[in-house]
């Protein structure tokens, strides 16, 4: 994949739609590094684009025979220049492009400085096309797998969700005769939501085996790279976890980290119950029978054994190492609780613990700048001014700015915490694995209550409109979601409990990345014009049944 030639033709798709006739680029500092790594200054020329200038410059002529392009990161300092910009124009007519989505309000307000009427279009965030077919692609062939047409809901809060959405239900009403669908039956739903109305899930600590394996090692494909483990041995270095190949993976992939400890425990104790004697006899061709027989049963479970044990062994280190049943009290807190003043000190007291690593320590700042941004007593200047004492890099301070521009307040379509969410904490207390005593797991993610809603018949019609004329009067029996930008394993959690506990109805979850937090900030960086990554908005991905 040439990530270069799509932002090529992305930029080209802009100049495109402004029609014939001179042009200039209006851009902000990122955008303009963006499009100089893609375009040298005659290429650019010959699109009829003569001029490049930023929307930050105090010092640009009146030219009215040009058009402008804005390409522009959607910050709060470019809308209001923007707004600035639409109310004495410099130019015959403004095509506006950001590079993330921008809220109704900032809309609205750039509405108004158009007094003039010379903006001719905006856009915010948008699909790269080979990303959106990418996606649609993965939706449909899924379905024409399972044979459904299904109803199409999706966040309204989203242009992307809603381009997703449009371009599946033109694919499957051309497929339509190759599904083998009665009408008497209730039509299965497609539910498209967009990964920045809950940016806040990704960035917590997530306690469950599955979930904890991928933040701390990272599971690529079911495989774990155990290569720095200290004193790994050779046949352990990388290791694969199926839940269809591994009973006790299987098992306890949703369990919490002290429940693992103990089925550990339980699983040695099997295993040293079952194995072979060292000076078993093999007296009889009977005897020599049984073992050929059982002995691959016993190098199976010694495997299985030796893998978690190591696996497990590793998690605990780290938890310990880097301090994690300490940040995740606090991780819990901010996203769960609403006591300003508890979160301050808590948050600044782990900055100016050495033990906490960098990237915990910028985890908490994010969460406390989506949870607070808007607070009167807001200290996220200072703890910013923490980082940089704490020698954080610059790379990670700028990822703060990033989060909050890609799922804060004026992105999402939902508030992520509601009355119920505010109560005091609660510790569970778990015993199996020593030295493992809290763990939080109160905090559910936003998905958790947009599906309750809509199995109960309740989700607003005005947040999440149907594709068409139609709707479903019915329960629904069968939902599949899709999590543009990425779900977590900790959403796979809460479609396996929703599974489990509504009868008659059947979840699938599906997105276009599973991520850990580091995978997740890459995102971020890259949606919003931080990074020049390869990794994009939207990259293939894939359906996490979560029915066990």
């Amino acid at each position: 994949m040439n990530v270069t030639l799509e932002v090529k033709q992305y930029i080209s798709k802009m100049i495109e739609i402004s029609g014939p006739g001179m042009k200039v680029l209006l851009m902000d500092k990122e955008t303009t590094s963006i499009v100089s790594v893609v375009y040298t200054q005659s290429e650019i020329l010959q699109k009829e684009v003569y001029l490049f200038e930023r929307i930050d410059s105090q010092n640009r002529d009146n030219m009215k025979h040009l058009k402008a392009i804005c390409f522009l990161r959607p910050t709060k300092e470019n809308v209001e220049h923007l707004i600035q910009e639409l109310r004495r124009p410099k130019y015959s007519v403004y095509f506006i492009y950001f590079s993330n989505v921008i809220s109704k309000s900032e809309i609205k307000a750039l509405a108004e400085a158009d007094e003039q009427e010379v903006v001719a279009e905006v856009q915010g965030r948008s699909w790269e096309p080979s990303m959106l077919a990418r996606c649609t692609q993965g939706l449909t062939s899924v379905l024409l797998a399972l044979k459904k047409c299904p109803m199409i809901r999706y966040q309204l809060s989203s242009d992307m969700s809603k381009r997703l959405a449009e371009s599946v239900k033109q694919i499957i009403t051309k497929e339509y005769e190759l599904f083998d669908f009665r009408k008497t039956e209730v039509p299965p739903l497609l539910l498209i939501l967009d990964r920045s109305d809950d940016a806040i899930t990704p960035l917590l600590n997530q306690w469950t085996y599955q979930a904890m394996v991928h933040e701390l090692l990272g599971l690529n494909n079911n495989r774990i790279d155990l290569s720095r483990v200290p004193g790994i041995s050779k046949d352990l270095r990388e290791v694969v976890l199926s839940a269809e190949n591994d009973e006790f993976y299987a098992n306890n992939l949703y369990l919490n980290f002290g429940e693992i400890g103990t089925n550990i425990k339980n699983l040695m104790e099997d295993f040293q119950k079952k194995k072979p004697k060292g000076q078993q006899k093999l007296e009889s061709i009977s005897d020599m029978k049984a073992f050929v027989d059982n002995y691959p049963q016993f190098k199976k479970m010694s495997g299985t054994v030796s893998k978690h044990v190591t696996v497990v062994g590793e998690l605990s280190r780290l938890v310990s190492e880097r301090q994690l049943m300490e940040v995740s009290e606090v991780e819990q807190e901010l996203a769960c609780q609403n006591d300003h003043s508890s979160a301050q000190q808590n948050v600044r007291r782990l900055l100016q613990n050495p033990r906490v690593s960098e990237l915990d320590a910028v985890r908490l700042v994010m969460l406390y700048a989506l949870r607070y941004e808007r607070h009167s007593s807001s200290i996220l200047s200072s703890l910013m001014d923490e980082l940089s004492r704490r020698g954080v890099s610059e790379r990670h301070r700028r990822m703060v700015q990033a989060v909050v521009e890609y799922g804060g307040k004026r992105i999402r379509g939902s508030d992520l915490i509601t009355p119920t969410d505010a109560v005091s904490i609660t510790k569970q207390f778990f015993k199996g694995l020593k030295g493992v005593e809290n763990v939080y797991t109160q905090h559910q993610p936003l998905l958790h209550d947009t599906l309750d809603q809509m199995i109960k018949g309740r989700l607003k019609d005005s947040q999440f409109p149907y594709l068409g004329a139609s709707s479903l009067r019915d329960r629904p029996q069968d939902i599949l979601v899709f999590m543009i930008g990425g779900a977590t394993y900790e959403e796979a959690l809460t479609v396996y409990n929703l599974n489990r506990s509504t009868p008659g109805v059947r979840i699938v979850l599906g997105g276009s990345n599973i991520h850990n937090t580091k995978s997740f900030l890459e995102e971020v960086m890259s949606a919003t014009g931080h990074s020049s990554s390869s990794s994009s908005r939207a990259h293939g991905g894939g359906f996490h049944s979560s029915r066990r």
